[in-house]
Formats: structure tokens, sequence, C-alpha cells
């Protein structure tokens, strides 16, 4: 086949009034991985938060949406489809970022803060941001 096709989860994760972003290889965005063989998309997104921010047990509301986008991938022309999913969380603040994961920054925002995301980050987390926070 001419394209490799991956997939991944992800998710915006609320605690009381603010929102978790990481910040990786110099944009910000949602914290995301792909699923592991056999994995479904529900448990991909609570690990992979778990594992990039350093927080246990966020909880599985809602999916928010899907997204598709291509890149090369060690030369290979590659297609990824990411299940997108609304989570909320009751732990404490603190935050670990993943460094071999390229994420040198992860951080809680509150609503007013959100455009700062915005002005530094992909279109694809743009599209999932957007339909988030219009679903609120």
């Amino acid at each position: 086949q001419y394209f490799d096709f991956v997939e991944a989860a992800g998710g915006i994760v609320k605690r009381k009034d603010t929102y978790l972003f990481i910040k990786r290889n110099g944009f910000w965005d949602i914290p995301k991985g792909k699923l592991d063989e056999g994995e479904i998309p529900e448990n991909a997104a609570i690990r992979e938060i778990e594992e990039e921010c350093g927080i246990n047990g966020p909880q599985l509301k809602d999916p928010i949406c899907l997204t598709y986008h291509t890149y090369l991938f060690k030369g290979k022309p590659t297609i990824k489809k990411t299940y997108w999913y609304s989570l909320d969380y009751f732990g404490d603040k603190k935050l670990k970022g993943q460094k071999e994961e390229g994420i040198s920054q992860v951080k809680w925002f509150k609503l007013d803060e959100i455009e700062k995301i915005r002005k530094n980050t992909f279109a694809s987390i743009l599209e999932v941001m957007d339909t988030y926070f219009n679903q609120k």
C-alpha cells in the first residue's frame, strides 16, 4: 500500500475551571499518542494523557471528534486517524511532561488564556478545540 495508516487517541482534560495542554517541539498541543496493538481508543487516550502529562486517572466523558492528517514518517506517507475525547480530572494540579516525547511544558489553562494556545498550534488542533469549546 502507498500510505501507512496510524491510529492515535487523546483528549482535552478539564480540572475545575482549567484545561490541560502540552508544549511539544515548540508548539502547543493536546496530549495524544498511538494506539498499542489491540488497544481501544478510549484506553489509549487515558494512557497517553497519563504518560505525557504525569497525571493519574483522568475520567473519560464524551467523544469530541475524529481528525485525519497526513505526514511523512521516515520518508513514508502516513495517514493518522486520531480519536479525541473530553475527560475530567479530579487529582492534584502537579504535572510532569514526558521529555522523551519532546514535551517541554505541561500546563493548566483557564478559558481566558486559551488564545495563547490558538496562536501557536496546528490546524488539526484548532479543529478539535473549536469542536470541544463550542459544545460547552
